[in-house]
């Protein structure tokens, strides 16, 4: 009998193309392959905090850009509606011409003139829709303020630079430092090979009787115990690769195939006394505080001319307007009333700025007060920088000492190691003398492998220290 084909009901034919659809294999993700100045590239692109540091250089352009406008004219409009509070007259008397007598005896051409008074309700309500004013404020020290935007400015690409130098270090050095782990995990699976051959070989000479079960027992428990420890290390670069790739701007299960480092083709030679020259005027932080100083000279500056000199002042004014008496209020059908308006030239200083004593004067010696703590700072600085670099230069001869020495090292561990691995096969040494030789070995090429990269990160913390561009230096050791 033929079975009828299944067909799902409704209700479950979604809950089919889900499972169909998860049992479908993915697509391999693409491997990256990147190398140190792509991350730096992408980094500057896609970095939020530099993004940060670029929108605050690009407002303090702005406003350097426009600092001009302090000399533009203040004009104002305004409209005024005004009333009095009571109803108010206003009296006045006068002279008024009348008919001349024509009658009999009346002289000819006589005038005559008549006394007369009044009194008229004032307009209670005053509208004056359209007021005119501007002003003009100048003062020598508004050139030195133009010139301190300038400066503040100056200071926000320094900045910038700076942000984008300590950037570039600290991509570049995670990038090698990735690179590192990797070798290191390479260290860790020539060891793992090594114990899996060690367990062949115990498990061969415990068959053919020659050492017992428990040298093989411990050559396998040698081997696992070396598995999780690469787990752990591929773990660890996974999520170094992870928030490096954060810190690109791209996802973070990006994957990387990270450039090997070519064999180091030798040692920089480095001056200290010419790099700390080169260090005094190309640190960040050092011209950081160089800005900071002329701004404070150009605020003293602006602050003492505000003092001493004279301010000059322009202002004028215009006005329209109509009234009406409250009972007849219609502004818009009575007559317009121009006011001619004011024009005022003021030339003005304060004898108060002349006190010692007084809080502009105060003002000023608190700036002086903060230019010789600036100075204090650079000359601090300067120092820093200079122990700085003296150190760096000692370690980096010191890791060049190492590795000379290490060198040598590697070669006669790794003559030893081989030399005790085949006394073992042939029966003539022990799993422990192996194991002992190879961890050894391990260490000597592992300490290498960190003196190598160390040195290299060590230049790329003196290029950033002197304020030279990446590659100045460690370009020449790669």
């Amino acid at each position: 009998m033929i079975q009828p084909f299944y067909v799902p009901k409704k209700r479950n034919l979604w809950l089919f193309l889900f499972l169909g659809s998860a049992l479908l294999p993915m697509p391999a993700q693409e491997i990256r392959r990147l190398s140190p100045d792509e991350a730096v590239s992408l980094a500057l692109k896609n970095n939020l905090s530099l993004a940060s540091s670029q929108i605050s250089a690009n407002t303090k352009q702005r406003k350097a850009d426009t600092a001009w406008n302090t000399f533009i004219p203040t004009v104002n409009l305004s409209s005024t509606l005004t009333g009095s509070n009571a109803k108010t007259t206003t009296s006045g008397s006068g002279l008024a011409p009348i008919a001349p007598m024509t009658g009999p005896g009346s002289p000819p051409g006589s005038v005559y003139v008549a006394p007369y008074s009044y009194s008229v309700d004032t307009p209670q309500w005053r509208w004056i829709p359209l007021s005119i004013s501007a002003s003009w404020n100048l003062n020598i020290a508004m050139f030195e303020s133009m010139k301190a935007t300038r400066l503040a400015y100056e200071g926000g690409l320094i900045s910038h630079e700076k942000a984008k130098a300590q950037l570039e270090r600290d991509v570049r050095k995670t990038y090698y430092n990735m690179l590192l782990m990797q070798e290191q995990i390479e260290l860790q699976r020539e060891s793992l090979a090594a114990a899996e051959r060690q367990v062949e070989t115990a498990r061969a000479s415990y068959r053919a009787g020659l050492t017992p079960e428990l040298t093989w027992l411990q050559a396998q428990v040698d081997r696992e115990n070396k598995k999780p420890q690469i787990d752990q290390a591929e773990k660890g670069l996974k999520t170094s690769m992870a928030q490096f790739a954060l810190n690109l701007g791209l996802s973070y299960d990006t994957q990387f195939e990270l450039i090997p480092m070519e064999d180091p083709a030798g040692f920089v030679p480095l001056d200290v006394q010419e790099l700390i020259a080169v260090a005094s005027a190309g640190k960040p932080e050092i011209m950081e505080l160089k800005n900071q100083i002329l701004q404070l000279e150009s605020s003293r500056k602006a602050q003492a001319l505000s003092l001493f000199t004279p301010n000059l002042s322009v202002q004028w004014s215009t006005s329209f307007g109509m009234w009406d008496n409250v009972n007849n209020f219609h502004p818009f059908k009575e007559t317009w009333e121009q006011n001619p308006g004011s024009l005022s030239i003021t030339l003005s200083f304060s004898l108060n700025n002349l006190l010692p004593f007084g809080s502009g004067q105060q003002g000023l010696k608190d700036l002086e007060d903060s230019l010789k703590t600036a100075r204090i700072g650079l000359a601090q600085a300067i120092q820093g920088a200079e122990i700085e670099i003296y150190s760096t230069i000692l370690n980096l001869a010191q890791v060049q000492t190492s590795l000379d020495a290490q060198k040598g090292t590697v070669d006669l561990a790794e003559r030893t190691y081989r030399l005790t691995e085949t006394a073992y096969r042939n029966g003539l040494r022990t799993l422990v003398e192996v194991q002992n030789a190879e961890l050894a070995l391990r260490t000597a090429k592992s300490n290498i492998v960190n003196q190598q990269f160390t040195y290299l990160q060590g230049l790329i913390d003196l290029e950033y220290a002197i304020g030279v561009p990446f590659g100045t230096l460690s370009g020449r050791a790669q």
